[in-house]
């Protein structure tokens, strides 16, 4: 008897499609159990996208978690037999989404053996299909981490250094790259590079020549010719089918060599597929197969908003974005009553292209990476301390000041004790004195936070200092620069990829103004 579509769920019906397209490709349906020993997590977590795992003892008195990945499950029980396993999954995975675990309902597929051109292509062929049969306007985008790897090896790093340089591509953040190019004193073609690689988007053929450009050895010459091979292989599949690179799509170089991509819905925030070539994990675990794969994301399809034809632009409350305003402004986006005395919130300007809200400040990078505001101006300070998932286009210049460590003139900090910090930005401390192997106890405040060494609450404070008055009124110093702040122009993932070109034309006038001023 046929189930009326009515009757299921969107999810639901999204499975059933899911798994009867991989069945037509000779796909067979691998089933697993909930729980793990917790050491098969613990001791893969850098490929995991969160740390935090759901954890339970036993019967028999073993640490058990909850499953918070599918694939590693699969590599792990899968014999290495020399045969070409093809497998499909719809499994539940347990995860934090926000600041609670939730269980989360993933599709995917592994392909685990010997890995040719045809069977690369039949699983990205698969995974833009997947695309197809959950939305209207997809896009699937394609890096290669042997290519991002080949080009971090001409400069002599440390692993800590290539995981900054590697964020920092994944942000766009071409300003930062930069200036850690600098702080690593590498050569300038060496930083050249590495932010026009970061900046490398499009189809193949429009960004093909300027990679090209940019391959400077045999590890780079070897992935951009797989990358070749690709594209000519799917155009011969489907002579529709579009390359798109994007190389800020970024991953562990100790789990991924070729091969990464993701996938992205018109409408849904944040990518809905993620996948890629996965050797190196295999050989973590003694096997001698190749491997790639990639999950869809179910639970993000209830997450689609219809899309207007408007930037949407989350500005600060106050000072901030009063400045940012001016700025957008003078660079061609001015919006006809947001300046007048009111209390409304939101504003549109057709004629630009844009609308306006204004937010609290410590909100913008939320309303951007839940995909509410296609891009927003918001301080450093507030990105450091809550690692949002967005683009970092452009360093504004507006609001320039420091995070900086701060204690009482003459303070001399005593390593055989735990060291009391007094912060509003509890991540940013915590981050900060672990890098340096210092064991701290955090004081969150809200307030006054000068005041916490005066009256003996804290040794030192983590805080923004501008100009160092209020410092110096109150006997107190600078002992250390964090980092410099200002405010940044920042864009949702998914926005950029569906709006780059109108994204990209603001964020050059917006440059030019800045320029001239």
């Amino acid at each position: 008897m046929d189930l009326s579509q009515d009757v299921l769920r969107k999810d639901e019906r999204a499975i059933i499609s899911l798994r009867s397209l991989y069945r037509q490709f000779g796909y067979t349906e691998y089933r697993m159990s909930r729980f793990e020993e917790y050491g098969l997590y613990s001791d893969n977590k850098a490929f995991l996208s969160s740390g935090d795992i759901i954890t339970f003892t036993g019967t028999n008195g073993k640490l058990m978690a909850l499953r918070p990945d599918v694939t590693l499950s699969i590599v792990k029980n899968i014999k290495d037999d020399g045969s070409t396993k093809k497998l499909y999954y719809s499994e539940n995975i347990y995860r934090p989404d926000g600041h609670e675990f939730k269980e989360q309902m993933q599709v995917g597929l592994e392909c685990i053996g010997n890995i040719g051109l045809d069977l690369m292509c039949e699983v990205l062929l698969l995974a833009q299909r997947s695309l197809g049969l959950l939305g209207e306007s997809t896009r699937l985008d394609v890096s290669h981490m042997g290519f991002l790897g080949g080009l971090l090896q001409q400069g002599e790093l440390t692993h800590e250094q290539r995981l900054k340089l590697l964020l920092r591509i994944g942000e766009k953040n071409i300003p930062e790259l930069g200036a850690l190019c600098s702080e690593y004193r590498q050569s300038d073609g060496f930083r050249n590079r590495i932010t026009a690689l970061a900046s490398l988007c499009g189809p193949f053929d429009a960004v093909i020549a300027q990679l090209c450009d940019i391959s400077v050895n045999n590890e780079t010459g070897t992935a951009l010719q797989e990358l070749k091979e690709i594209r000519e292989a799917l155009r011969q599949r489907d002579t529709r089918h579009e390359l798109n690179l994007d190389f800020s799509i970024v991953n562990d170089l100790r789990y991924y060599s070729g091969i990464i991509f993701q996938g992205f819905i018109e409408g849904i925030s944040s990518k809905v597929l993620s996948g890629g070539r996965y050797d190196e994990l295999l050989r973590k675990f003694g096997k001698r197969s190749g491997a790639v794969g990639f999950a869809v994301y179910l639970d993000l399809l209830d997450r689609f908003t219809p899309q207007d034809k408007l930037i949407n632009i989350a500005l600060p409350k106050g000072r901030l974005g009063e400045k940012a305003y001016a700025v957008f402004g003078e660079s061609g986006y001015e919006c006809p009553g947001i300046r007048e005395e009111s209390r409304r919130l939101v504003f549109e300007n057709l004629n630009a292209g844009v609308g306006y809200f204004w937010v609290k400040p410590s909100d913008v990078a939320i309303y951007v990476q839940s995909g509410v505001a296609d891009i927003g101006v918001v301080g450093k300070d507030i990105l450091l301390e809550n690692s949002t998932d967005v683009y970092e286009l452009l360093d504004l210049g507006l609001g320039k000041c420091r995070m900086c460590v701060a204690a009482e003139k003459g303070f001399t900090d005593d390593p055989e004790r735990t060291l009391r910090v007094a912060t509003k930005f509890p991540g940013v401390a915590l981050d900060h004195f672990e890098k340096a192997g210092r064991e701290i106890d955090i004081i969150k405040l809200n307030g006054s936070i000068e005041l916490a060494p005066l009256l003996g609450l804290s040794d030192v404070i983590v805080d923004i200092v501008e100009t160092g008055g209020t410092l110096r009124e109150n006997d107190l110093e600078v002992i250390e620069t964090i980092a410099d702040i200002s405010a940044r122009l920042v864009s949702n993932k998914v926005s950029y990829k569906f709006n780059r070109a109108k994204i990209s034309e603001l964020c050059i006038n917006i440059s030019e103004t800045l320029k001239n001023r």
